[in-house]
């Protein structure tokens, strides 16, 4: 292949998909890893954007602004997006223009990253703080309530949480996307020869009970500060398709959220009761929401929240704030 072919090929993949600029992770003592801060990029045709606290957020000040509603929400990728969604359909986006329009000026801040577990909230609430935040949501999936807490092992060894840019667009195209499902397609498993680990229920249950020290310990953190914590809780597609299922430890998770008397936004309770063709349109694949999926979450939460009075269509039931 002529030099000018690669030229053409490098520039074609940097303007037409934003290949060789990926967002970048760094690995962080606290929260295991997260993303780089203060980054702009555009892939796919979509816009990305990380301000100075690794939030999937526009820049803020670390002092709430006078007269402002602001919510920090922690979570892992089902809040983050990812590259398909661009930062105008994220969740938080999409909650923060429905409280905007219907109460104030407000700000809905998107701590998250892949594979984080309930552990990674806990350690960048650790890190950062609060915010001077008026509320504090934590999403939680079903896969979360027995995930053990991701570490930084993960940005040294895993190709799509790099900490610095590829050489080129053609390395990137090859290394993270041809590769992989070249592999996939074939009988080849460069990891054949490791053994798979055998994870005993105990070791499971024994998973789900540190995950709810860590679940209180950020409770009583947030609620230190008297801040009101909600838990959004997100299930997988198959807790619902081809029909409806509890997912495992959920109940278990209620009884805790009952115990500390925390109120819960349950996307898995509230879509069970809509046809699973309709759910069906919320998901891009086994754990991911789409846009129409993020929009559903952002009602669902803007209603429960503005359920109780009238101010303008919503009044938001937040200690300590009124209208």
């Amino acid at each position: 292949m002529s030099v000018v072919s690669l030229v053409t090929i490098e520039i074609s993949l940097r303007l037409l998909f934003g290949l060789g600029n990926p967002v970048l992770s760094e690995a962080d003592s606290y929260t295991g890893y997260r993303f780089q801060p203060d980054q702009k990029v555009v892939r796919f045709g979509k816009r990305i954007e990380y301000n100075q606290y690794s939030q999937r957020s526009k820049p803020i000040t670390l002092q709430k602004p006078k007269e402002t509603l602001r919510i920090l929400m922690i979570g892992d990728s089902v809040l983050n997006g990812g590259n398909p969604i661009d930062q105008k359909q994220v969740i938080t986006e999409q909650l923060q223009a429905k409280l905007k329009a219907a109460v104030q000026p407000t700000e809905v801040l998107n701590a998250s990253a892949g594979s984080w577990g309930i552990g990674n909230h806990l350690g960048y609430l650790k890190k950062f703080g609060t915010f001077d935040s008026d509320a504090v949501i934590l999403q939680i999936g079903s896969h979360d309530l027995t995930q053990p807490t991701s570490t930084s092992e993960r940005v040294r060894n895993d190709p799509n949480y790099p900490t610095l840019p590829p050489l080129s667009a053609i390395q990137e195209a090859v290394n993270r996307y041809l590769l992989p499902r070249i592999l996939e397609n074939t009988n080849f498993n460069p990891f054949s020869n490791q053994e798979i680990p055998h994870i005993s229920s105990a070791q499971v249950d024994q998973q789900f009970q540190k995950n709810m020290e860590a679940f209180k310990a950020a409770v009583k953190l947030v609620r230190d500060k008297k801040i009101p914590i909600y838990v959004l809780f997100t299930p997988n597609r198959y807790d619902l398709i081809p029909k409806p299922a509890t997912p495992p430890y959920k109940p278990e998770f209620r009884q805790v959220l009952k115990s500390l008397q925390i109120q819960v936004f349950d996307t898995h309770e509230a879509w069970s009761k809509l046809p699973s063709n309709v759910v069906a349109t919320y998901f891009r694949d086994e754990v991911h929401l789409n846009e129409v999926g993020n929009q559903a979450v952002a009602n669902l939460i803007f209603q429960r929240l503005c359920i109780q009075q009238t101010f303008q269509g919503c009044s938001l039931a937040l200690p300590g704030h009124t209208p």
